[in-house]
């Protein structure tokens, strides 16, 4: 059975349209960390000579990932949004291949979290993608 924390996060992510229709599966939850994968699927490439799935799936994958580490920090968040997501792409991922991306709430003040991320297909040496944001972060009053 699902602790309170991996409840918590796989209904923050079922709740996102874009996350179900992508095929996001959370693979870890923890103090202030999420690992979420995306599996290789025909309808998200990007371009079709090479099978590359497009930037913007990824983009949205580790946009996800970070929103679910800022709810799962100690803090105790109700609710985020992006403020700032800055993504520096490395390579393409490799077609056919799931992509996992991992998010790491590092701080967080009283209305602002701050998380990075890197995103990873079976070549966990080379990252696709390394991202860094800001997150609000809502609270119980």
């Amino acid at each position: 059975m699902p602790d309170k924390k991996t409840s918590a996060a796989n209904q923050f992510i079922q709740s996102l349209p874009h996350s179900v229709a992508l095929g996001m599966e959370l693979v870890e939850i923890g103090d202030g960390f999420a690992v979420i994968r995306m599996p290789y699927d025909k309808r998200l490439i990007g371009d079709p000579e090479t099978g590359v799935i497009h930037g913007g799936a990824v983009s949205a994958l580790m946009d996800t990932c970070g929103g679910a580490a800022v709810m799962s920090h100690p803090s105790g968040a109700n609710g985020t949004a992006t403020l700032d997501l800055r993504i520096d792409y490395m390579r393409p991922a490799t077609p056919g291949q799931t992509i996992t991306a991992r998010a790491e709430c590092y701080n967080a003040t009283r209305s602002v979290a701050f998380v990075r991320a890197t995103a990873t297909d079976d070549d966990h040496e080379r990252p696709v993608a390394a991202a860094t944001g800001a997150f609000t972060l809502e609270r119980s009053k």
